[in-house]
């Protein structure tokens, strides 16, 4: 997870990253991890110039079904707003 991360803010895209339904374009990217101890998945953003933001990590638990639960879409929406908003605070600092 931690080298898709770095790809990532680096400009670059892991082969098992790939954007989350539901968002216009590539705004969200997914990466999935499966190990010994299950299965995990991050959501993150790479639209802004001031950085990457991890919007939410999870590890997997339902068995059925390999769409993302509801509720972790509906939290990924709500902090892609507030990084929005941060994100537009940070360049208006620096301008």
């Amino acid at each position: 997870m931690m080298g898709a991360l770095l790809l990532a803010q680096n400009g670059g895209k892991a082969v098992h990253a790939k954007p989350l339904k539901g968002f216009s374009g590539a705004s969200v990217l997914e990466t999935v991890e499966s190990g010994p101890s299950g299965t995990y998945r991050c959501m993150c953003t790479v639209k802004f110039r001031t950085g990457l933001y991890v919007l939410h990590a999870f590890q997997k638990k339902s068995r059925r079904g390999i769409a993302t639960p509801k509720e972790h879409i509906d939290m990924v929406k709500r902090r892609l707003k507030r990084a929005i908003e941060i994100d537009a605070g940070i360049r208006e600092d620096e301008e």
